[in-house]
């Protein structure tokens, strides 16, 4: 925009040199990725994996990524927001990394920058759900399955459109279909289900996000004698199933207590949970 040029948001006139959002390319075209960090002890949990998943993605997105963006720095970054807002126990951060510069399509520049935001939980460990949560399939639009699918994109369309047709049938979660009409993911997890004390989760190709904390749980669970299988979903495995579970890096584990007139239980999503607590608790990982 042009020198003494204004604006109006949300009918107020302001100069255009006032508004972050106008030539900023995260909110007008949702060219960026994003990672959400869970604050376990005061550090940031499992952050290598959130910055080399980020950076990845931010590398399909053609992003001219400065050589001084590795994870050391953004750590660092990290850490002093987390120091500057006072948290010493439980909290959540989400870093955003996105294309600075103006243009519409064609970018005039693909330098990338930056926006790290860090807040207070009540807890400083993973608590599973008191009551299972209650979730259907959202079938209206469907994911699509590209080198961007396992990557958090900071355009949220899909999961915005799932969460409102959640809250429209007092629903706590749904399900996410790709083209092919296979379960892969719900508005902001990975699912597992458990079918005779055997883990079942959608595979990358199917079209899931690449989540930290699915990463987590398979490796637990093998670690601790539970069969783990790489394996795609159709609606009628929710239907045969004696759990199912939902993942993601701030809220850990969430049991899933019904779909349509199916009813779960929720022991192994319970014993994961625990065991993930039991070894953060000995030592964060960073």
């Amino acid at each position: 925009m042009a020198k003494g040029e204004y604006i109006i948001l949300n009918g107020e006139m302001l100069g255009a040199s006032q508004s972050f959002m106008k030539d900023n390319r995260a909110f007008r075209f949702g060219d960026g990725v994003f990672e959400s960090i869970r604050i376990l002890n005061g550090l940031p949990y499992n952050l290598q994996f959130h910055i080399e998943r980020m950076l990845e993605g931010a590398d399909i997105l053609s992003l001219d990524i400065p050589i001084h963006f590795s994870v050391d720095y953004f750590k660092a970054q990290i850490e002093s927001l987390i120091e500057k807002n006072s948290i010493q126990a439980g909290g959540k951060a989400r870093i955003s990394l996105f294309r600075d510069g103006e243009g519409v399509y064609f970018s005039e520049s693909d330098k990338a920058m930056f926006f790290i935001e860090a807040s207070h939980l009540p807890n400083n460990y993973f608590i599973l759900n008191e009551n299972g949560l209650m979730v259907d399939i959202y079938s209206d639009v469907n994911k699509s399955v590209n080198i961007l699918s396992k990557y958090k994109s900071i355009n949220s369309l899909l999961p915005i459109m799932a969460a409102n047709f959640a809250k429209e049938n007092k629903l706590q979660e749904c399900f996410i279909l790709n083209a092919k009409g296979k379960i892969i993911e719900s508005i902001s997890s990975n699912i597992f289900i458990v079918s005779n004390g055997v883990l079942y989760t959608p595979p990358l190709e199917d079209g899931c996000i690449g989540g930290i904390m699915r990463m987590n749980v398979i490796n637990t669970a093998i670690e601790n004698g539970i069969t783990v299988y790489e394996n795609t979903l159709s609606p009628q495995n929710l239907l045969a199933a004696d759990e199912i579970f939902l993942t993601n890096a701030i809220q850990g584990i969430q049991w899933v207590g019904g779909y349509k007139s199916k009813r779960y239980f929720n022991k192994i999503s319970k014993k994961i949970l625990e065991l993930i607590n039991q070894r953060e608790s000995k030592d964060v990982l960073v």
